[in-house]
């Protein structure tokens, strides 16, 4: 009898995963993977919806079109992990296993930032789309980008928001009468990448746009329209783009597999401190930060150590904290940063310069994973 994979999550690192190894072991792969909602959406797609390129619906692929052979695909509610018995508990059965793998991302710690609730976000599509209205009601005014809190997926989508909105509103005619202000939790922003960091300052600057640096949003003053900064400072602001705090699933807090709010993981191999369980992709603290191309890459280590695993053969290499970021500049470019986490002593990143060309790398990056997850 095969062994019993199970896969907790369909976002990068599950659906890589699940297809990995149906590619390695076909029909005896053995993999059921859980999933509460019925479609993926791209982070990046986010923004298509906030500034009106796409439509919601657009964005969504929908998990009823992610059929791999040896891989059951359950659309059910996590409710319980025991990460000893490997043993997890929906909403609809129980499921037990011999490998098990949490790839159940990070959720918003909405409450955690006392008024965001009631504001306005850009990290979920709802969010992105009430913005989209938002926006295009906005008559002009001082637009605040702000970080509620670190570690947050996909680090450069402060950045991009911002310029996104000097671009929106210029085309409509209010730049002039308008400021932008970024408030992120680090000096620079991206700190692996002095150059591209260098290069967003610059952007920055030509378009007026207020970086306000190690700093982070840690209230808001609805009825007063201000921003209140972790050290008092107030913000006033008009229209409000806020960046929630993360935290992993309550679930996963609650299963004991948590330490200091995810889960720890060798960061070569991604095993956890309970035999037979890795995780993968923003649940876990692997050393790189919480974005999908991350989590790709740790799938794919994990599915090489389940095969080594059934077949006998030499375990994988190793994750090697590697991954390639794309950041929208505004103005039809998007730039590149390609960042190195655990190779050397500290983590380096390598800026190639926005350009049209790495749009359409950019859009080819979303066209292959929707291929090779969802054959569309």
């Amino acid at each position: 009898m095969s062994e019993r994979v199970l896969i907790l999550g369909a976002g990068f690192g599950g659906l890589e995963l699940a297809t990995a190894l149906s590619e390695m072991l076909g029909e005896d792969a053995g993999v059921t993977l859980i999933e509460a909602g019925d479609a993926f959406v791209f982070g990046y797609s986010k923004l298509d919806v906030m500034f009106g390129r796409m439509a919601p619906d657009a964005v969504r692929l929908a998990y009823s079109d992610f059929a791999k052979p040896g891989v059951r695909f359950v659309q059910e509610t996590v409710t319980g992990v025991d990460p000893e018995l490997l043993r997890v508990t929906t909403d609809e059965s129980v499921h037990e296993a011999d490998v098990l793998v949490v790839a159940l991302g990070a959720d918003y710690d909405y409450d955690a930032t006392p008024g965001l609730a009631d504001a306005h976000e850009f990290y979920s599509v709802a969010g992105a789309e009430r913005l989209r209205d938002a926006l295009s009601s906005f008559p002009g005014g001082h637009v605040v980008v702000g970080v509620c809190g670190a570690p947050f997926k996909c680090p450069p989508a402060p950045s991009e928001a911002a310029l996104l909105v000097h671009d929106f509103l210029s085309q409509r005619g209010l730049r002039d009468s308008s400021e932008i202000s970024l408030i992120m939790p680090f000096a620079t922003p991206v700190p692996p990448s002095p150059d591209t960091s260098a290069a967003l300052l610059e952007a920055f600057a030509e378009r007026e746009i207020d970086f306000v640096a190690d700093r982070r949003v840690a209230s808001l003053d609805l009825a007063r329209k201000v921003a209140v900064l972790e050290e008092g400072t107030e913000v006033p602001y008009d229209l409000f783009l806020g960046i929630p705090k993360h935290r992993a699933p309550h679930v996963v807090l609650e299963s004991g597999m948590a330490e200091n709010g995810y889960i720890p993981v060798d960061s070569r191999t991604l095993e956890s401190r309970f035999p037979n369980v890795y995780a993968v992709g923003d649940v876990a603290t692997v050393g790189v930060p919480k974005a999908g191309v991350f989590s790709e890459r740790q799938a794919r280590v994990v599915a090489e150590a389940i095969v080594a695993r059934r077949t006998g053969s030499a375990p994988p290499a190793g994750y090697d904290g590697r991954g390639s970021c794309y950041i929208e500049f505004g103005a039809g470019r998007v730039g590149r940063v390609d960042v190195d986490f655990l190779s050397g002593p500290k983590p380096t990143g390598a800026f190639t310069e926005p350009s049209t060309e790495l749009v359409a790398e950019k859009q080819d990056f979303g066209s292959t994973r929707r291929a090779r997850w969802f054959k569309r």
